[in-house]
């Protein structure tokens, strides 16, 4: 991490513990938004205007939630709009390394804006002196140079409704109609699910270990009982709920089953769950933005969970048996 701008601890997954030794994620610190018009979003400061080829994301095709803004992106249309860098998996001392010519899995690029080695010089970029860890994803402006958001449920949002005729309007993630439904669904999967299988597989004492795996799998038989009677997790249309939800159901037996020991049941054994993921797989474009290569090879390097670096020997097609 950075302190006051200068590299002053090599990276280790767990950023903090609470008092049993459970896993406490850093809040994200730039919390800007783009709007239409360039106000101020909920957050932060104004002067962020909605433009084509004026912001660039920052990604790693391991992270669920760097793979949130991805899908939202593809979901409205905003290719062509958002620039995107895809950074290598494998967690380093400085966390997260651009590509170059000696890079051997497919996908990972340089920084096409100021030739970086590592994302922490992009995060010194914006502020000289930062202090903290280096996350993505990372929401970029390149006319101001500098990072507009670095909170991916923030980014998700400002890309379903901030970009106006630059986005299909045809999909909205957050209708406002249905907007407390989803955010009841997102506040009852976040901790227990999204963030609950990175609190088991980096909980540092038993008891914080076991109530992590136990929320995990309640979570699981929630949605699978929701998705009894719906297609999605808020009735029968795509939301931000099911955005969220898909990008951890879908590493989950790639990685959170065995590395992070989540482990009293394979996805595979919730039908509709199973059902469910393949559902969202199928949606154009969503499929380009998973890397089962890249979410393996990505969780299986981070040394404190896999010293040997061994990456186990499996299908890459995901729905392979």
């Amino acid at each position: 991490m950075l302190i006051n701008g200068q590299w002053a601890k090599d990276f280790h997954p767990v950023q903090g513990t609470d008092d049993e030794g459970g896993f406490v994620r850093e809040q994200s610190q730039f919390r800007n938004w783009i709007t239409i018009d360039g106000h101020p979003g909920p957050t932060g400061q104004g002067g962020f205007v909605a433009q084509p080829d004026r912001y660039h994301l920052y990604v790693a095709l391991i992270c669920p939630w760097a793979s949130r803004t991805l899908m939202t992106r593809k979901l409205k249309g905003l290719e062509d709009v958002i620039s995107v860098t895809v950074l290598d998996p494998r967690p380093t001392e400085k966390v997260w390394r651009f590509g170059d010519e000696n890079s051997v899995l497919p996908g990972i690029q340089s920084d096409p804006l100021y030739g970086a080695e590592y994302l922490y010089q992009i995060y010194l970029r914006a502020k000289s002196d930062y202090t903290g860890q280096i996350t993505v994803p990372v929401l970029w402006d390149k006319h101001q140079e500098t990072i507009v958001n670095n909170e991916s449920s923030d980014i998700i949002r400002m890309l379903n409704d901030g970009f106006g005729r630059l986005a299909q309007e045809n999909i909205d993630l957050y209708p406002m109609e249905l907007r407390s439904e989803i955010d009841k669904v997102n506040d009852r999967l976040y901790d227990s699910f999204n963030n609950g299988v990175y609190r088991a597989g980096f909980a540092t004492t038993q008891i914080a270990y076991e109530r992590a795996v136990h929320e995990v799998f309640d979570s699981l038989d929630w949605m699978n009982r929701r998705l009894d009677n719906h297609r999605y997790l808020v009735g029968e249309r795509l939301t931000e709920a099911d955005v969220r939800a898909f990008v951890t159901l879908i590493r989950f037996d790639l990685a959170y089953h065995g590395l992070f020991k989540t482990n009293l049941r394979p996805l595979r054994d919730y039908g509709n769950l199973t059902a469910y993921l393949k559902r969202i797989y199928g949606l154009p474009g969503i499929a380009e933005t998973v890397s089962p290569e890249h979410i393996k090879t990505g969780y299986y390097s981070i040394q404190a969970l896999n010293p040997s670096g061994i990456v186990p020997v499996g299908p890459q097609e995901l729905w392979s048996d």
